[in-house]
């Protein structure tokens, strides 16, 4: 998978990447033009000429994958304990007059109970990444209309 749900590399694609550019490295060392290398990998020059300013300062080592470029903000037990609030209702956590859960609501409650903030989209993100959904008319688990 090229990106996970919510963005970013999953760790095979890093992998991958990384190849590619000690590849890249490889050509560097034997002298290989940026275009040669750029058409025998399969990727933009421009991407093969930025590689080469980073090897050219730091070696192969600065071609390195840096890992993730994020980590979510909120780990599966802080996530289960989430679901577990949002089981209990906007109602208990002071919106009486709401009967579901809306982003902006969520986003409130993770900020109160998490010291997290996040932006609307990024608690979309969240939600997806865990399997909910949201819709016009609030939050699930799954899909609306899902039999089960």
């Amino acid at each position: 998978m090229r990106y996970q749900q919510g963005g970013g590399l999953d760790a095979e694609r890093r992998a991958i990447r990384e190849r590619v550019r000690q590849a890249a490295a490889a050509g560097f060392a034997r002298g290989e033009e940026s275009g040669e290398i750029a058409r025998r990998l399969g990727v933009h020059v421009r991407s093969v000429q930025r590689w080469r300013r980073s090897w050219a300062e730091g070696g192969e080592g600065a071609l390195a994958s840096r890992g993730p470029a994020s980590t979510p903000f909120l780990d599966g037990t802080q996530f289960a304990l989430l679901v577990s609030e949002l089981a209990k209702g906007p109602a208990a956590h002071g919106w009486p007059d709401r009967r579901a859960w809306t982003l902006e609501l969520v986003r409130t409650l993770i900020r109160r109970r998490f010291g997290r903030e996040y932006t609307v989209q990024g608690v979309a993100a969240l939600l997806k990444r865990q399997g909910w959904v949201h819709w016009e008319g609030g939050l699930t688990s799954r899909h609306p209309g899902d039999e089960g």
